[in-house]
């Protein structure tokens, strides 16, 4: 896209509605000033027809020549196909009727991207879509560099999604638990979205201030496997973390049982007590205690 000739913006000469309303008023009261008591001549005098007929195609002209802008829309004026500048100026506008004037909203937009589905960095099939807030920049380009840009954003926002996609997993494994995923870092992801996407939207003079993720799941084909996936992961993870706490109690446990000189227990009975009390930490149920009548060697 680069290689592009692209238009340059540059203003219109316009003049203000309100000046030319004003001339328009004054030219019709002095033409029915002037030419009311002779009207009677028109057609018999070829001059005062001649000047009867430049007069009303003069009133004819200024008055189509009116158009209005208002706050946050342009205007870009062509001549003959020919562009000839952008009137950026809101209120009652006036140029010569020979002028063709386009209309464009420089207010902001947000659009909604249609649901794709597309691969992940792992080859995931995920569905996935996004809101983009953006707004025409430069009239010239919006109209005359591309076919329509609107239609022309639509496209783009869908393939940056599915070249952002590609960058990054749909979450964490236990591989790469540093690095940056869609599901975990959507701001991260939003913004490296509006960069790519603001690099492919210039050439229409198109400016994209947020894109963020609205949708984020995976395939349905996929979706039940990756679910127990996950919850696998997660009971996974919980027990790790169960499993350290228990042992760092069972140590605090015989370190202040030594300490205090509570009970001495030889190298056997003393893994006898850690078993025990590492199976009544991690079990999931609650422990039944039993009962022990006799001595503790029996």
């Amino acid at each position: 896209m680069s290689d592009i000739p692209l238009t340059r913006e540059k203003p219109a000469v316009t003049m203000d509605g309100g000046t030319m309303l004003t001339v328009l008023v004054g030219l019709v009261l002095g033409f029915f000033i002037l030419f009311g008591p002779f009207v009677d001549l028109v057609g018999d005098n070829p001059l005062f027809s001649i000047a009867f007929i430049a007069g009303v195609v003069l009133c004819a002209l200024i008055a189509v020549g009116f158009y209005s802008l208002q706050p946050n829309e342009s205007a870009a004026l062509t001549l003959f196909d020919n562009y000839k500048g952008t009137d950026k100026k809101p209120g009652l506008r006036w140029i010569w009727p020979w002028y063709r004037r386009r209309k464009v909203s420089l207010r902001v937009r947000n659009v909604t991207s249609q649901t794709l589905k597309v691969n992940d960095k792992r080859g995931n099939p995920i569905e996935i879509a996004a809101v983009v807030v953006w707004r025409v920049t430069d009239t010239a380009r919006a109209l005359f560099d591309v076919d329509a840009f609107e239609a022309f954003m639509n496209i783009q926002i869908e393939t940056a999604l599915r070249e952002i996609a590609s960058h990054f997993g749909y979450d964490h494994n236990a591989e790469d638990d540093l690095e940056p995923t869609l599901r975990s870092d959507g701001d991260k992801v939003g913004e490296l979205l509006a960069r790519k996407l603001q690099e492919r939207v210039i050439v229409a003079g198109l400016w994209v201030d947020e894109a963020k993720l609205s949708h984020l799941a995976y395939a349905p084909e996929i979706a039940s496997a990756m679910l127990r996936r996950q919850q696998a992961e997660a009971i996974l993870a919980a027990r790790q973390k169960i499993v350290s706490g228990a042992v760092s109690m069972v140590e605090s446990a015989l370190a202040q049982l030594s300490e205090r000189d509570i009970v001495k227990l030889d190298d056997e009975r003393r893994a006898a007590m850690v078993s025990n009390l590492l199976v009544v930490l991690c079990a999931d149920r609650e422990a039944q205690p039993v009962v022990n009548a006799g001595t503790l060697y029996s």
